[in-house]
């Protein structure tokens, strides 16, 4: 499940710059409503969950029953943008690649309806204007009142430590306004390992933080209150977790030394 990762990321990218703006364009669509795919979906994903792996959930009483709010949560593997939605309290949305909302046949059939069963948004995939239309559609699905989770870290976890926060998630909490609430996973990396297709019979806890409010950090386009916002999440993350802390970026080595340059000037991560 790379390319999701990747649109994860590129929901990240675009405040590496000191001041961000929203764009105005209007063809990225307004997030849409639930419907009977997504509540028949939620409950079937629900009772399986419930009689087959009996997830341990805390502190559901956290996330806020109204208005906009960002489950900010650290990442182990592909299962938990299914442990997130139906461990929580109400309806959450995610990113995921366009391409799976537009396949024809049975099996575009079947990758549409799961993914709308989950709450997921596509977003397009493409150079350049790809991120800002990520980061566009997790504002707007804020804007219209609703939960949106986010992966800080910006990418799977492949060693189990937690890595540094990516500043996407503080931009999003200081433009919307919107209450950001730590999410801790824990056991997801074992019920389904990197590299694996069907879940294993492990237990898993989900773990709703106590709500946080980063706007004393400062306005969004402010990358020091970004970066502040950013820390005060995944510090809160961490205290869930208990992970080991990996003090840097989750990426892939640099290509060249270009690359490895770029990196040096270019601090802050979204």
């Amino acid at each position: 499940m790379a390319d999701e990762e990747q649109t994860q990321r590129r929901a990240q990218e675009p405040s590496d710059q000191t001041t961000v703006e929203p764009s105005t364009d209007d063809t990225v669509s307004t997030p849409s409503k639930p419907g009977v795919v997504y509540y028949f979906g939620r409950a079937v994903l629900n009772t399986t969950a419930k009689l087959l792996y009996r997830p341990k959930i805390i502190g559901r009483k956290n996330v806020p029953k109204r208005g906009p709010v960002i489950l900010a949560s650290n990442h182990l593997s592909f299962i938990d943008s299914i442990a997130i939605p139906i461990s929580a309290p109400r309806r959450v949305q995610f990113l995921a690649k366009s391409d799976y909302f537009t396949g024809g046949g049975l099996k575009g059939w079947v990758s549409r309806t799961f993914f709308t069963s989950i709450g997921a948004v596509g977003v397009e995939r493409g150079v350049g204007q790809a991120a800002q239309e990520a980061l566009d559609q997790g504002r707007r699905i804020l804007e219209s009142g609703e939960a949106f989770a986010i992966y800080p870290e910006g990418t799977r976890s492949l060693d189990g430590r937690l890595y540094r926060g990516r500043t996407g998630v503080a931009w999003l909490a200081l433009t919307t306004g919107a209450t950001v609430v730590p999410v801790g996973l824990i056991g997801t990396d074992d019920l389904m390992p990197v590299g694996t297709t069907i879940p294993k019979f492990k237990p898993v806890t989900v773990i709703f933080g106590e709500p946080i409010d980063v706007s004393h950090h400062g306005p969004a386009t402010s990358g020091r209150a970004r970066r502040k916002a950013t820390d005060e999440i995944m510090a809160a993350i961490h205290a869930l977790t208990g992970q080991e802390l990996a003090n840097a970026y989750n990426e892939s080595p640099p290509a060249d030394t270009v690359e490895r340059i770029k990196r040096a000037f270019r601090p802050e991560r979204l």
